[in-house]
């Protein structure tokens, strides 16, 4: 399966990673000089300069025959505007979105864009569930065929609760990519602590998701 991904940040290179590792090939795309450099030392050969909302930039990066499309930039309009022209320019089977606003959910919908993800609606599901406030509820999205977004709650019962994200192992094949803290959302750091309630959005392959789990 050939899947351009447009967007080279902490999301955009960890899910290509994760999906050049399950054998698809694999193209990420992303406009800033320094950003594709830094890119390039471990995706060699999978990285393409340029803005990914222009037309010649995804007929460069091969869109025409592209399965999928994702666009995981920080703007919405960007990514919509990436998934519409991916859609009526080069007949892209597949898109999915970054909503960042979960206000667009329904205006990407209705606009054609396949699949949204965003990290509000993962954590109205557990609203929605009825779920107890100290438990641990993984939602979850597959964004292929070995590849999941899941989120996962710290709990006040978790033993990491307090302490540095970068004493902890994680299993192979899992990533934490977001922090829900709030009304933030943060790129986790080495030096930052677990707080009780962070709402944890990882990369995991299927398989790995509860050997994650118990180490919380």
């Amino acid at each position: 399966m050939y899947i351009v991904i447009v967007g080279g940040g902490n999301v955009g290179y960890h899910l290509a990673k994760f999906l050049l590792s399950d054998a698809h090939e694999v193209l990420l795309i992303e406009k800033e000089n320094g950003r594709v450099t830094a890119l390039s030392v471990d995706l060699a050969g999978s990285v393409l300069e340029g803005n990914g909302s222009r037309v010649s930039v995804l007929q460069e990066g091969g869109a025409n025959r592209a399965n999928v499309l994702i666009a995981v930039t920080g703007n919405d309009e960007d990514n919509l505007v990436i998934c519409q022209v991916a859609k009526a320019v080069f007949k892209c089977p597949r898109t999915i979105a970054r909503v960042n606003d979960p206000n667009n959910d329904g205006l990407f919908t209705a606009l054609g864009v396949s699949a949204t993800v965003n990290a509000t609606r993962l954590i109205d599901a557990l609203i929605e569930e009825q779920v107890q406030a100290d438990s641990m509820v993984v939602p979850r999205v597959t964004l292929g065929r070995n590849v999941e977004i899941i989120e996962m709650t710290i709990a006040q019962s978790s033993i990491w609760a307090g302490k540095q994200m970068g004493d902890l192992r994680l299993p192979d094949g899992a990533v934490f990519v977001a922090i829900v803290r709030g009304e933030e959302v943060i790129t986790p750091k080495p030096t930052m602590a677990f707080a009780v309630g962070d709402k944890m959005v990882a990369l995991v392959k299927k398989g790995v998701e509860q050997a994650l789990r118990e180490i919380f």
